[in-house]
C-alpha cells in the first residue's frame, strides 16, 4: 500500500516540507472547507473524541496536527483543569489558532507550538493524554511519529487518532470514491488559493491505512488495548490506545 503520498509531485520539497507549505497557504480557509467537505460530521466524530479523552480526567493534553486549534481549544473549555498544547508544523495554521484564543480566559490554558510530530521537544512519559485528528497520514514516516508519541505518552495514558478511512461495504464505498475523488478536489479548488491541496488529501486517505492495518502497526510500536470504531458508514474512523 502506497502511503507515503506527496502533495506536489514535482516539488523538490520532502513530504514534510511540502505538508508544511501546503497548510500554510490554505490556513485561511482551512476550518470553512473542513465543514463543507464533511458535510458537518467532522464536528460531531470530535465530539466524540473529547469525551473519551475528557472522561479520563487527564491533567495534561497533547493534540498533534493540532491545526486551527479547534480540537485543542474544545479539550480546554470542556477540562477545567487540564493543561494542553497544540502542536502543529505550519505556522500558518498556528496563527489561526492563536488568534481564536487572543484575549480570552483561554489564552493561558491552551499552549500552541511549532514543531516536528516526528521529532517531539518533550520528556519520556509527559502527557496524560494525547490525540491526532486528521494529521497522522502526514507523517513522512508514520512509525517514526507513532514512536515518538508513545515515548512522550505518560503509562496508562490515551492515545486518541481519528482519521479518515475508507468504508467496506457498498453502496457507501462507491459513494466514497465519487465523492473524494470527483466532488471533494473541484470544491476545494473553488474555495482555496492552494489547487491541488485537496487533491492530495483524498489521495492520501484512500491509500493510508486504516482499520485492522493501522491497528497493527499501533501494536508493533508497543500500544496496548487498540481498538477502532468507524464512524459514518466508515468514511472515518477513531483509533485508541493505551500505554
Amino acid at each position: 500500500m502506497k502511503e507515503n503520498v506527496t502533495p506536489y509531485k514535482d516539488s523538490e520539497l520532502n513530504k514534510k516540507e511540502q505538508v508544511e507549505q501546503m497548510f500554510d497557504t490554505i490556513s485561511g480557509n482551512y476550518d470553512s472547507l473542513n465543514r463543507v467537505i464533511s458535510l458537518g460530521a467532522d464536528q460531531k466524530w470530535r465530539r466524540k473524541v473529547i469525551k473519551m479523552v475528557v472522561d479520563r480526567e487527564p491533567k495534561s493534553i497533547l493534540d498533534i496536527a493540532t491545526g486551527t486549534g479547534d480540537l485543542a481549544i474544545q479539550f480546554a473549555e470542556n477540562s477545567k483543569t487540564a493543561e494542553v498544547v497544540g502542536l502543529d508544523i505550519s505556522e500558518g495554521m498556528l496563527s489561526v489558532a492563536r488568534k481564536k484564543t487572543a484575549n480570552t480566559v483561554l489564552k493561558d490554558r491552551v499552549k500552541f507550538i511549532k514543531a516536528d510530530s516526528e521529532a517531539l521537544p518533550f520528556s519520556e512519559s509527559s502527557f496524560d493524554a494525547i490525540t491526532v485528528s486528521f494529521g497522522i497520514r502526514n507523517f513522512e514516516n508514520l512509525e517514526t511519529g507513532l514512536s515518538e508519541i508513545y515515548r512522550v505518552l505518560k503509562p496508562g495514558g490515551l492515545f486518541v487518532i481519528l482519521e479518515t478511512s475508507v468504508p467496506a461495504k457498498f453502496p457507501w464505498k462507491q459513494g466514497y470514491f465519487v465523492y473524494t475523488r470527483g466532488i471533494m478536489p473541484v470544491i476545494g479548488k473553488i474555495f482555496s488559493k492552494d489547487k491541488v491541496a485537496y487533491n492530495y488529501l483524498s489521495e492520501s486517505a484512500s491509500v493510508f491505512p486504516h482499520g485492522n492495518a493501522l491497528n497493527n502497526i499501533l501494536k508493533k510500536i508497543g500500544f496496548i488495548e487498540v481498538e477502532n470504531k468507524p464512524q459514518t458508514f466508515g468514511v472515518a474512523t477513531i483509533y485508541s490506545a493505551t500505554k
